[in-house]
């Protein structure tokens, strides 16, 4: 049996609100960190989650933590 895949987006934060909730997706292979919000009506959105000067939060890459 092939070795396990790693998933390619994680959740790294979420939070339950009255309205839906909001949920921290960080891809793996940049370290881009998302924003994605579901309401209770099934409305959704993403989009890249932004630092105080304007700049997308970034993580170190899973391929730059193994080397």
């Amino acid at each position: 049996m092939a070795g396990k895949k790693e998933k390619r987006f994680v959740i790294k934060e979420e939070q339950g609100l009255s309205w839906g909730s909001v949920q921290v997706v960080v891809d793996t292979a940049t370290g881009v960190n998302y924003l994605f919000t579901m309401g209770i009506n099934g409305t959704s959105g993403l989009t890249p989650l932004l630092d105080a000067e304007g700049k997308p939060v970034i993580d170190p890459p899973r391929a730059a933590i193994a080397e």
